[in-house]
Parts: C-alpha cells; sequence; structure tokens
C-alpha cells in the first residue's frame, strides 16, 4: 500500500481493522493479519523490492469487519459458505482470460496503446467520464507503435442500453456517447473490473444485484459485457449512498469516522438510514445474531427511498477535526 501519511494509515487498521504494526529491517513500516503481511510505502519514497509475487487474500481485511458485523456469504438462498472459502478475485484470472478470449474472437476488442493520462485528457461525457476517442479502433498509430504495453478495449459501437432499476426506474445509457470503448484488460494485464464483475456473477448465477447508486453508471457496461458474452441479464436494485454534508460519499478517504467496535449500534442505524421498518416495543433485537435473523424477513425494498444519495446519519459523518 503506498500512503501519504503511514501513521493515520497504521492508527486506521490497527484501530479500526484490528491489525498489527510492524516494523521491517531498515525502519520500513508495515502491517500484519494472519499471515498475510502488507508492505507500507510512503507517497513519493517507494522502496525496492517491491514484492515480485503479492500474495493473494488482501481483500480478507474487509472480510474481517463483515465477520464481526455478521455478514454471511451464500453459495444458494440456504447455504452459506465459509469465510475461509470464499474465492479470491486473483485467483479466477483463468475464467477473466476465457472470457477475454471469447470476446477476442469475435473481434469485440482490440490492442490499446493509449495511456490514462492521455484518457483524462479526453472531454467528458453526460455521466461525468471522460469519454474514449477511438484512437486505437482501427489499429494503433504509427506514433505508438513504440509502446510495447496493451490494455484491451471493447468495441461499443453506437449503442444504448435501457433497463428498469426495481428502486431507481427506467434507465437510459448512449454508451457511444457518454463512454465510449472501454478497457476490460488494463495495459499491466490485471482484468478491469467491469469484465471481472460480469463473469463472477453470471458463472455464479446471480439473479439479482444489490448495491450502491453510485454503481449504477457501470450497468449499461455490464448488462453489454453479458449480451456479448452471452450471459444472462440479472435485476438491479441501486440503494442510495451515505454522503456527508460536503456532498461527499463517505469513506475513509474522505475522514468518514469508523465503524464503532459493537456492530449492532451501526447496523442499526444503517437499517434506519434505509427506511425499513423498526419492530415495536420489546421486539428490537439485542444482538448482531437477533438483528440479521429478525432483518432478514423484515427487509421491504419497496420502503427503500427512491434517490440516488441520502445525508448521512450525524454519527457517521466525517470527522471535522480530520482525523480518520
Amino acid at each position: 500500500i503506498t500512503a501519504f501519511d503511514l501513521e493515520r494509515t497504521i492508527d486506521f487498521y490497527t484501530r479500526v481493522m484490528g491489525m498489527e504494526a510492524i516494523t521491517f529491517a531498515g525502519g520500513r513500516r508495515g502491517l500484519a493479519f494472519g499471515r498475510q503481511k502488507i508492505n507500507l510505502h510512503q507517497s513519493g519514497r517507494e522502496f525496492e523490492p517491491k514484492a515480485l509475487k503479492p500474495t493473494p487474500g488482501s481483500i480478507d481485511a474487509c472480510f474481517i469487519k463483515h465477520h464481526t458485523a455478521g455478514f454471511e456469504a451464500y453459495r444458494s438462498v440456504c447455504e452459506a459458505v465459509p469465510w475461509d472459502e470464499l474465492e479470491r478475485q486473483s485467483e479466477r484470472s483463468a475464467l477473466y482470460a476465457a472470457a477475454l478470449d471469447e470476446l477476442r474472437a469475435h473481434d469485440d476488442v482490440y490492442p490499446c496503446a493509449c495511456t490514462r493520462r492521455e484518457q483524462d485528457a479526453a472531454p467528458t461525457g453526460a455521466g461525468g467520464e471522460h469519454v474514449y476517442a477511438g484512437t486505437c479502433r482501427d489499429g494503433v498509430p504509427a506514433d505508438r507503435m513504440e509502446r510495447t504495453a496493451r490494455a484491451w478495449r471493447l468495441r461499443v459501437g453506437q449503442v444504448r442500453i435501457d433497463w428498469c432499476d426495481r428502486l431507481q426506474g427506467p434507465q437510459t445509457q448512449d454508451l457511444g456517447r457518454d463512454v465510449g470503448d472501454f478497457v476490460v484488460q488494463r495495459a499491466d494485464g490485471l482484468f478491469a473490473y467491469q469484465l471481472a464483475v460480469v463473469v463472477d456473477d453470471d458463472l455464479q448465477g446471480v439473479t439479482d444485484v444489490v448495491r450502491g447508486a453510485d454503481l449504477i453508471t457501470s450497468t449499461a457496461r455490464q448488462i453489454l459485457l453479458l449480451q456479448r458474452l452471452g450471459g444472462t441479464i440479472p435485476s438491479y436494485l441501486h440503494v442510495p449512498i451515505a454522503i456527508g454534508r460536503d456532498g461527499e460519499k463517505l469513506s475513509k478517504q474522505t475522514n468518514a469516522r469508523p465503524l464503532p467496535a459493537l456492530p449492532l449500534p451501526a447496523l442499526l442505524a444503517a437499517w434506519c438510514f434505509l427506511e425499513q421498518p423498526m419492530p415495536g416495543g420489546s421486539g428490537a433485537p439485542g444482538t448482531t445474531a437477533e438483528f440479521w435473523q429478525w432483518a432478514i424477513s423484515a427487509w421491504k425494498p419497496a420502503r427503500l427511498p427512491p434517490v440516488s444519495m441520502l445525508l448521512a446519519p450525524p454519527a457517521f459523518r466525517p470527522d471535522p477535526s480530520g482525523g480518520v
């Protein structure tokens, strides 16, 4: 991890995520959780050597918090999956490569030598994203042939995607105008989020996607990929995201307060934030386990506020002192 402020980063991961701060030879800093170790690099002063073969499992940091809050992963409606049996995307590269090969076989993708800086200089579309101009669509230009790294982009063409979100209502996006040809494999070899999530969901037979409304702009691209790959398009429900008074989404980058050590108050606050019905009288859950047992049956999507963002409860808004 490269961080601008090592001490604040260490403080967050040790205090909130339960990791252990460690010091390597030469005074280098790091974090440990279980058998995994994370090197911390000071921004602008990254050290060598970096890991030649990074250990898969960085997502375990998220599992720690999910487990303490009582979340469960399910293979089907009635079959829970132990956390240690969950697959990491770093272990599924062969599946993503097979999907890319299928797209390549139908000439749906092409190699691109454009840099991120060049793309960031492109005009923005209606959704606020930089629209790819198609520079490499008909072949890499001569002035970029010396660049050896190649990303792979999906040929979008002139296509409009229409779908109906279960909460946000009818949606439409002209992908050619608003996004352009988008990356499905980066120049460094990593597979892009859009391709990975589509392959994962389709192979797992996912029928319903419920996520934050900040991802609604990704939906049209994912539907197009599913169409090109012959997958099944799920239903989508995008819940409102929590924002601070400045309009920014709550996150550690915007100094949102960490989750409390006891998860039940935070779960109840999130439940109320989504305008879900609270039990009356003495029926309020007293433990995390009781909360989930009650919440699964009480969940009512029809009561969700049909907006993309809502002001977060005061207890979770960014710390005015700037602390994490």
